[in-house]
């Protein structure tokens, strides 16, 4: 199952760039959110091999899985691969410099059922496809609007 959403940015490449590639943050605003996220690798820098332990409540069930850093093209995109133990899946992110001061993301979500409950899970989730595709893209957008409302601040 694939979700996919695109945004243009009033932002050059490299900012939004860094932005996506600001895991920090993204911890911090995971864990707001409830969820627990452990890094398990020692890198110093964002790079290929970074990993995490995370732990969320979906459906009414606590499910575990595994991020790891498979791929990072500065400044054009990274791949997130993630693994459970009933469910697999990647996240890409591309990004398109269309002009110095714009940039279109690209970024898309696919989930990869393992065993019979995960594929029920996916075949739930199927039944919900327009309504988590409508929150998935609107999601996007709003990490669009803010990186935008952050742009001007650090220039």
């Amino acid at each position: 199952m694939k979700f996919s959403a695109k945004e243009d940015i009033e932002a050059p490449i490299q900012f939004v760039f860094d932005q996506v590639t600001n895991f920090q943050a993204f911890e911090r605003s995971a864990l707001r959110r409830g969820a627990e996220v452990q890094r398990v690798d020692n890198l110093a820098s964002p790079g290929i091999g970074m990993a995490w332990d995370v732990t969320f409540k979906l459906r009414g069930k606590m499910r575990e899985l595994k991020m790891e850093l498979t791929d990072l093209d500065a400044p054009n995109g990274l791949v997130l691969t993630s693994r459970s133990s009933k469910m697999g899946g990647h996240m890409v992110v591309d990004l398109v410099a269309l002009s110095r001061g714009r940039t279109r993301m690209s970024a898309e979500i696919e989930l990869k059922p393992i065993n019979l409950s995960s594929r029920l899970l996916v075949q739930s989730l199927k039944l919900a496809r327009s309504n988590l595709t409508d929150r998935y893209k609107l999601r996007v957008a709003e990490f669009a609007r803010d990186l935008e409302d952050r742009y001007p601040r650090s220039a």
